[in-house]
């Protein structure tokens, strides 16, 4: 009986081995590709979501700065020409 349960014991434990390789083995190809991946994007010139949002923002801004101008412009303008 006590064989019986060595056998389990050590079919268990190589089991138990065998997942961990596994989940390393997972890990290091997620990492892997990671890195392939940022590398691919980089080499086509992409701008990160967080990149894009600033720019945007700025983009934004300096309409809203135009328009500012322009209403002033048009104020001074219609000022002058009375």
């Amino acid at each position: 009986m006590q064989t019986r349960n060595k056998i389990f014991d050590d079919l268990s434990q190589l089991m138990t081995n065998a997942m961990g390789v596994a989940q390393g083995a997972r890990d290091e190809a997620e990492t892997a590709f990671r890195s392939l991946f940022d590398r691919l994007l980089a080499d086509r010139d992409l701008v990160t979501r967080e990149e894009f949002e600033a720019v945007r923002a700025m983009a934004q801004k300096a309409r809203e700065e135009n328009e500012a101008l322009k209403a002033r412009i048009d104020a001074l303008e219609a000022k002058t020409s009375n």
